[in-house]
């Protein structure tokens, strides 16, 4: 049986890896270590959930044992599309990286810009962190790159689809050039290719998988549904034992589904950008310890759910992309567990349904399904619901965070929590806040971020004067008071 220290790996990692019941490694580790670690660019390719994480956290830990990093200048980059990918990176990085005398920071928006500061003027080795974020601390000067030996691309695919690109390659290009550059990705894009081609040099590809998903792990199955009968179905589904997962299409959408179950008595968390970085980490950790076993997500929130035991996925919404079916299931069946993926697809679906489970390379049988047929139970264990309404813990601030002054309050949201902390340097985008949705300032694509420069949020906005009620920079997103003549509030985005 191959090991880990088989493979390179530092002696204090492996013995920490043991001592966690992780003796044997997974393929994509056994394929891509030994390459990473004698300091070889790589491209790795394998599906969600096949221990990419580790492998690549293993390589540049490894390589940097006990290395020291200088005032703002890190060592190592970890590059996520999402703050909570980035976040659970961060989670596995964080205690081995203390095995062999090093450190991480996570930097992501919605999050304290002091704490992010003051360790990078520590000088801490390794960096986590979303693109928008990133370059918001590189133009202000609080972190300079030309010291990184290793980068690392994850879910490079995801990060193209949500156009980080330009921020990817402004980061890459402010990297050392002779550094190690470690790419992951479930499919290799058209613009994903031509980040590889432009700064990967000579770099060995380990495809462990198919950008399909291995068969024999997953069922898959697809039910066409009258929409009538859709909401019983989903409350019944939603009644089962064991974590669930639903995904739909908008964050409205996430939170009306989560409202219906609730009321049939099911402990349903919400996960979408339209929440608050607090509020979308107490929802993850409520599911992943069991407190709510359904959780609600929208597609940007896929690929930051990575919980062990999540059984069932169904998507609520039918997804209209074969990537979009893939990364959605690849939250069940992972680490060699095995699990079930049901669509609930409307009747005139059909056909669009049969193409799209054909691009994604699975097998899936399709049924006219019914809230009376026996198969609805055999799949998914749906139940009947309580009926008695569930009521999740309210989210709001606390009273003594609340002013009394109109324009919101201090506390809510990513913009007041940063606030709070209040860091002496202004980012570019006009203060260190911002919102902390999807389409966070500090976790969007440049170009969306300069359209939205002076749209403020709430409490102490990014576009606002940094007090709570303070009057927005500009028009855009204030919301007028409802009094004659009244001022705007303070940047509210309008709804």
């Amino acid at each position: 049986m191959t090991s880990f220290a088989d493979l390179g790996v530092v002696r204090p990692l492996a013995q920490a890896l043991a001592h966690s019941g992780f003796s044997e490694p997974f393929p994509i580790q056994i394929a891509t270590l030994p390459d990473a670690i004698k300091g070889r660019d790589v491209l790795g390719r394998g599906r969600t959930g096949s221990g990419k994480t580790l492998a690549f956290s293993l390589a540049l830990l490894s390589r940097l044992d006990n290395r020291k990093a200088k005032r703002g200048k890190p060592l190592a980059l970890v590059l996520s599309p999402t703050r909570e990918l980035a976040m659970q990176i961060n989670e596995v990085i964080s205690p081995l990286a203390r095995k062999v005398g090093l450190s991480s920071v996570l930097i992501a928006g919605g999050m304290p810009f002091g704490r992010q500061l003051q360790a990078l003027d520590h000088g801490v080795p390794i960096v986590v962190a979303t693109p928008g974020r990133l370059i918001d601390l590189m133009h202000r000067g609080a972190v300079d790159l030309s010291d990184i030996e290793i980068t690392v691309l994850d879910e490079a695919d995801l990060m193209s689809d949500m156009g980080f690109m330009p921020d990817v390659k402004e980061i890459l290009s402010a990297t050392n050039q002779d550094g190690q550059r470690l790419l992951f990705s479930a499919t290799l894009d058209k613009d994903v290719d031509a980040l590889v081609k432009k700064y990967l040099m000579d770099p060995i590809e380990h495809a462990v998988e198919s950008a399909g998903i291995a068969q024999g792990e997953m069922d898959h199955h697809v039910f066409f549904v009258k929409q009538e009968v859709r909401d019983e179905m989903l409350a019944k589904i939603g009644s089962r034992d064991g974590r669930t997962i639903f995904f739909v299409r908008t964050q409205r959408g996430a939170d009306r589904l989560a409202e219906k179950l609730q009321a049939q008595g099911i402990a349903a968390g919400t996960l979408h950008g339209g929440k608050a970085q607090g509020a979308r980490t107490r929802a993850l950790d409520s599911f992943r310890s069991g407190k709510t076993p359904v959780l609600v997500a929208t597609n940007v929130a896929a690929r930051g759910i990575h919980v062990d035991d999540i059984s069932l996925v169904v998507h609520a919404d039918a997804p209209t992309d074969p990537k979009d079916y893939l990364h959605r299931a690849g939250r069940t069946a992972r680490a060699g567990e095995s699990g079930t993926v049901v669509t609930l697809a409307r009747l005139n679906q059909q056909r669009e349904m049969k193409g799209l489970i054909k691009r994604a390379l699975v097998d899936a049988t399709f049924t006219h399904m019914d809230v009376g047929n026996p198969e609805l139970i055999r799949i998914t264990g749906a139940q009947d619901p309580t009926g008695e309404p569930w009521f999740p813990v309210a989210e709001h601030a606390p009273k003594k965070r609340r002013n009394s002054r109109p324009g919101g309050h201090a506390g809510e949201g990513g913009a007041g929590a940063v606030g709070r902390h209040k860091p002496r340097h202004k980012s570019r985008s006009g203060g260190p806040g911002g919102s902390s949705s999807d389409g966070s300032r500090s976790d969007r694509p440049r170009s969306e971020r300069s359209k939205s420069a002076g749209g403020g949020g709430r409490g102490r906005s990014a576009g606002g004067s940094g007090k709570p009620g303070g009057r927005p920079s500009n028009k855009t997103g204030g919301r007028p008071s409802g009094r004659p003549g009244g001022k705007p509030s303070s940047g509210r985005p309008a709804r």
